[in-house]
């Protein structure tokens, strides 16, 4: 797998190259700062690219900006976001779409060399890996707590749908439903997570996430 890395920290970025390299992979390039990175892109594409979050010149969100660049311009090209921080907004943008191979993963989390591998080549494949903090913190962020228990079995069912990424016709031609009675469902999803528009948030990752965390407990529905 040829791997593009975007890094500023030196130390970092050539242990990332080392670790890559000893594992079997190639790095295409690796770059401190953003500004060759859509010309290296656009002349020699990588299989998979990795993004910090905040770089030079400002180090606040540049990395984030760039990944979401990345996603409009090349939408096949697998993404690996890794960093510090949760950068909400932009990470809650960047997961919204749920496009395949995307991962959002915090550094210091990353403790095994075989997991981090691992989880690259799922994210080459088309996996979707998010560091469970990164989906606590948009969770908490929407205040969801408990609300899950609130939606019948179909609008789980429906939600689930909504977490693998399908659309609204796609849900509607797997449930046998119209789109308008999708949309109903969905949107008595939002009311009952209490995920109201509030232009900084996207309700539609938000309630994804929400399944996502509370899937494993898979506590008893209401019937329709």
């Amino acid at each position: 797998m040829r791997i593009l890395i975007c890094e500023d920290s030196v130390l970092l970025r050539e242990g990332l190259v080392r670790l890559l390299e000893h594992s079997g992979h190639e790095v295409a390039a690796a770059l401190p700062d953003t500004t060759e990175l859509f010309t290296t892109l656009e002349h020699d594409m990588p299989d998979l690219a990795i993004l910090d979050v905040r770089l030079p010149p400002t180090y606040s969100d540049e990395g984030i900006r760039a990944a979401l660049r990345i996603r409009e311009q090349y939408p096949d090209l697998p993404l690996l976001v890794l960093s510090q921080y949760v950068e909400e907004r932009y990470a809650s943008e960047l997961i919204s779409a749920y496009t395949p191979a995307l991962g959002y993963l915090l550094k210091d989390r990353v403790a095994d060399v075989t997991d981090f591998v691992e989880s690259l080549e799922q994210i080459r494949t088309g996996g979707t890996i998010l560091d469970p903090e990164v989906v606590a913190q948009l969770l908490t962020r929407s205040n969801h707590d408990n609300r899950m228990q609130r939606l019948t079995a179909r609008e789980r069912t429906v939600l689930a749908a909504v977490a693998e990424g399908k659309s609204n016709q796609a849900i509607a031609e797997l449930l046998h439903l119209s789109e308008a009675s999708v949309e109903k469902h969905i949107t008595a999803i939002f009311q009952k997570l209490e995920l109201e528009a509030d232009g900084t948030g996207n309700r539609r990752v938000l309630a994804a996430l929400a399944h996502i965390e509370n899937q494993a407990a898979s506590p008893q529905p209401r019937q329709d």
